[in-house]
């Protein structure tokens, strides 16, 4: 196959690895794009190998199918991206998952703190909230969910 030819529905599934189904899917979620041939068939850009290789891996990262979507819209459409563009959203990428390993961290300290400090005193707990004081922010974990909110830099 030379480099310019367009890709069918199949063969671009079978170079990533996916089911015929999961390319549908992707391209209902706007990470792929396919041109419509006059007999109204997909035909695929070799980049979209890539696209959707893109998604799988992002997924793995904890992206949500929006995030990925939005990412690579910051890509050209018609070319292959270069290594340029993909430096471009790595970085942006890099940010969330060190905002997520923040929190991360911060959460295993929670957990060994309260969970694993063996203090048996309220007097003593970083989680404790007397007379459900925390109630008044909302439902649920409070603390938990306002320091979440603070990490990622939505507070």
């Amino acid at each position: 196959m030379r480099g310019n030819e367009l890709l069918t529905i199949g063969e671009l599934a079978a170079r990533t690895g996916i089911a015929v189904s999961a390319v549908r899917f992707y391209e209902g979620k706007g990470i792929v794009h396919p041109i419509r041939t006059s007999g109204n068939q997909r035909r695929f850009l070799r980049s979209d190998i890539r696209r959707i290789s893109f998604a799988l891996i992002a997924q793995q990262l904890g992206l949500t199918l929006p995030q990925i979507a939005e990412e690579l819209g910051k890509l050209p459409e018609g070319r292959t991206p270069t290594s340029a563009d993909w430096a471009r959203i790595s970085r942006g990428i890099r940010k969330r998952i060190e905002v997520q390993i923040a929190q991360l961290q911060r959460t295993l300290d929670d957990l060994d703190g309260c969970i694993g400090c063996g203090c048996l005193s309220l007097k003593k707990c970083a989680l404790y909230n007397p007379d459900d004081r925390a109630a008044r922010n909302g439902a649920g974990p409070r603390f938990i969910l306002v320091s979440r909110k603070v990490a990622l830099g939505l507070d």
